[in-house]
């Protein structure tokens, strides 16, 4: 079929030829409970990421529009559907904001969906699911499903205190289920753990989101350790929009995803990057 073709082709963009993904989220304007401050200039955020090696931005309709010249001809744009409600509030509610068609006429190679479970929401959460998948698959776009806890704002060992693993393996089924074709989703807080994830998404690619904010060394410790149990890259927004040189921190984890090297040695690379900024 055409659109088979179509998302294959997208896909070649998505995951790129080393088999890899290295995505920057600068989303959180549709789902952080309060303005953060370093997405004021989103150009200039888009720019760094490309430039630490980046080759996926996530961001919505309206970023796009003033982000685009950033772009390098060989960046990919996954375009967020969704929004959350009430973001304040422990358990948000994902509300679908934007049509895979919009992603299709705005140049996206994938569209992104959050995918938030539990709750009186979660029924018309897994029909807006459905939805997208059907869409997606319709229209040859890859679809990029955030298998998370419900919300995203809080330390990952606090959320899966209260949710648990179990709660992260059934909602990376599920995704999958509906038509995902990468999941991204959070550390469940050890490798063997993550491994599981990755068995639960059953050769559908997986990526580790970043989460809260980190210390450099935890971030790509994570990183290498999620490398290790199957993942194929990660999605980070707040430890790299936020972090003091978003262009080096996004280097040392494309380090860490496409030539494998270790958390240590990324680590200590990254503190020469640092350190050379300081001194110009």
């Amino acid at each position: 079929m055409i659109t088979d073709v179509g998302k294959s082709m997208r896909l070649k963009r998505v995951i790129d030829q080393a088999g890899v993904s290295v995505v920057c989220a600068l989303d959180h304007g549709m789902t952080s409970p309060t303005f953060l401050e370093p997405l004021a200039d989103i150009s200039t955020r888009t720019a760094e990421a490309v430039a630490g090696g980046a080759n996926v931005i996530m961001m919505s309709k309206g970023m796009i529009r003033l982000a685009a010249p950033a772009f390098s001809p060989n960046t990919s744009l996954a375009l967020l559907l969704s929004a959350s409600a009430n973001p304040e509030h422990g358990q948000p509610e994902v509300v679908q904001v934007a049509e895979v068609e919009e992603a299709l006429r705005l140049g996206a190679d994938a569209v992104v969906l959050f995918t938030a479970l539990g709750g009186s929401t979660e029924a018309r959460m897994i029909q807006t699911l459905a939805r997208v998948g059907r869409a997606t698959a319709e229209l040859g776009v890859p679809l990029i499903a955030e298998a998370e806890f419900p919300t995203t704002y809080a330390p990952t060992a606090e959320l899966k205190e209260v949710y648990g693993f179990e709660y992260l393996r059934r909602n990376v089924r599920l995704c999958v289920e509906l038509g995902a074709d990468v999941v991204k989703t959070n550390w469940p807080g050890d490798e063997d753990s993550f491994g599981r994830l990755v068995e639960a998404a059953n050769t559908t690619p997986v990526i580790l989101a970043g989460g809260a904010r980190l210390d450099d060394g935890e971030l790509l410790r994570r990183m290498d350790r999620a490398m290790g149990a199957g993942a194929i890259g990660c999605s980070v927004g707040r430890n790299i929009f936020m972090h003091r040189s978003p262009e080096a921190i996004t280097r040392a984890l494309s380090r860490v995803i496409r030539e494998r090297w270790t958390a240590d040695k990324a680590f200590d690379a990254l503190q020469e990057d640092l350190s050379e900024e300081k001194g110009r």
